[in-house]
């Protein structure tokens, strides 16, 4: 029975959630009922993840990376377009502060977690340096390219990037991205294999079956349901949200937090679950590629859609937030090289994790 009800949540929630939005559609729901859909927002979002694995699943290899991280990205893009649309306070900069919290939050929060429990399970854990730092330079140049340059730039002011310069970056992006998928699925595949004690990479073929041809085409349905859903209910609690926020003294910025941790959630989970079983390559590989796939792929969307945004779009960071990042490359890189983890290195990545949280609520 319990087993029966886990397996029908993915289906019940994506329905529910598109009848809350048509319930909701152009209205302004008190506090109470905003709460609500925001936990039926939370359900669509793990939701969609899950139909976006199932039908990943099916496709393989290099498709199925794609399917997953396009979905993610529709959902981030979806919040952010949303909220910039609505006009708030500080609406310039929320693609900024998104994906900057989604690097933080991947590089310190989820990768920090994943090393602290893997240690703390298993002593020593083992995951390859090759793959993982090669994917981390690819991070490190994704947002200094997109976060950190804009803030030195002169042809623009205001920390943002002209026509120009916007277009060379989004595509530059794209790019990096697609060059770091097609090494991970296919030239250099091995690097990111899960590594055992002996430091030999352990075969992937024990994989379950893939899911039916029926089943991938009703996750599709369903992941197409929930993406709607999302993008939705997000417009329907963002004035929540913002009021929220507002009215607890907290700078308009912290709303790219509440974005990042929202859309990132699953991944999270589904690192510290390949974490405790032994599986920290797995689980490096989840926290790492989220940022890649955040700025990668979100920073385009956003360029593209920047055209018909009434805001100029802002994406260059402060001084406290581009020496974050720095200490951040500077530990992860240290953190990568041995190819080992210990307890410490996860507390001190979790300890810059907090100190972003802290600095986001109280600049």
């Amino acid at each position: 029975m319990i087993r029966r009800l886990l397996a029908s949540w993915v289906i019940v929630v994506p329905a529910l959630a598109l009848l809350a939005l048509v319930l909701s559609w152009n209205a302004k729901p008190p506090v109470a009922v905003a709460a609500l859909l925001g936990v039926v927002l939370i359900g669509a979002v793990l939701a969609a993840v899950h139909h976006a694995e199932v039908v990943a699943s099916k496709v393989g290899e290099p498709f199925g990376s794609l399917v997953l991280a396009v979905s993610v990205t529709v959902i981030e893009v979806g919040l952010i377009v949303t909220l910039m649309l609505g006009g708030a306070p500080g609406a310039s900069t929320l693609a900024r502060d998104t994906v900057f919290a989604a690097v933080m939050i991947t590089l310190n929060g989820i990768v920090g977690l994943s090393l602290l429990l893997a240690a703390s399970r298993h002593r020593l854990p083992r995951f390859n340096p090759e793959g993982t730092g090669a994917a981390l330079a690819v991070v490190a140049t994704l947002a200094t390219l997109t976060l950190v340059i804009p803030s030195f730039t002169i042809t623009e002011p205001g920390a943002r990037f002209s026509p120009a310069q916007l277009a060379f970056v989004a595509v530059a992006s794209l790019v990096l991205y697609g060059a770091f998928v097609a090494t991970q699925t296919r030239a250099h595949r091995d690097f990111f294999l899960p590594v055992a004690r002996d430091g030999q990479t352990i075969s992937e073929n024990a994989h379950a079956e893939p899911p039916s041809t029926r089943a991938a085409l009703l996750s599709l349905g369903l992941l197409l349901g929930s993406l709607v859903a999302v993008v939705g209910l997000a417009k329907a609690v963002s004035p929540t949200i913002e009021s929220g926020i507002e009215a607890a003294g907290i700078p308009n910025t912290f709303v790219g937090v509440v974005i990042a941790l929202l859309v990132l959630m699953p991944e999270g989970l589904a690192a510290s679950r390949a974490a405790l079983r032994d599986r920290l390559q797995t689980s490096l590989n989840l926290g790492i590629g989220s940022a890649i796939a955040s700025i990668g792929l979100t920073i385009p969307v956003i360029a593209v859609a920047s055209i018909w945004l009434p805001m100029p779009l802002v994406l260059g960071l402060g001084p406290v937030q581009i020496v974050l990042f720095l200490l951040t490359v500077l530990v992860a890189g240290l953190s990568v090289a041995p190819g080992r983890s210990t307890r410490l290195q996860g507390v001190v990545h979790l300890a810059i994790f907090a100190a972003f949280l802290v600095l986001a609520i109280l600049p």
